[in-house]
């Protein structure tokens, strides 16, 4: 029997069920028919914040981040990075804390760049502070396993 998980199409929000072998088949949605995984960093606001966390099957990490915040602009292409490595186990994410306050509130975001990693509609982990590639991976593998 194949494993299956939902993921979210970033193009439509539409949920569809992929295969987990099939996953570095660059599957495509099953409503607009665009690709499902594109290793590009998710814009997340209020309105499709719950919808990415709740119905993805894989991982979510979350970049709260602000664009006048120094560090956080530093952490923009290790989080792009991130995005391209891990687009077929982990779903990487930005929340722009200035555009979205309730959700920081709602997060308790006192400092940026915040990250957290969300699985199954739960919070696992969080981080404050910028972090290099590398200590990002080791970061989000330790947290998963």
């Amino acid at each position: 029997m194949n494993d299956t998980q939902n993921r979210v199409c970033p193009h439509c929000e539409t949920v569809n069920r992929v295969s987990t072998e099939k996953l570095s088949d660059h599957p495509i949605c099953g409503s607009c028919k665009k690709p499902l995984l594109t290793g590009e960093v998710l814009e997340l606001k209020r309105k499709n914040f719950d919808l990415y966390i709740d119905k993805n099957d894989c991982p979510v990490l979350v970049d709260f981040w602000a664009p006048w915040c120094g560090p956080c602009r530093m952490m923009s292409p290790v989080i792009a990075e991130a995005a391209k490595a891990l687009q077929t186990s982990v779903c990487v994410a930005k929340l722009n804390t200035e555009e979205e306050p309730e959700l920081a509130t709602r997060f308790g975001i006192r400092s940026i760049p915040t990250l957290m990693i969300f699985r199954n509609g739960k919070m696992l982990r969080q981080h404050s502070g910028a972090m290099s590639l590398s200590s990002l991976m080791q970061w989000i593998d330790s947290s998963l396993t």
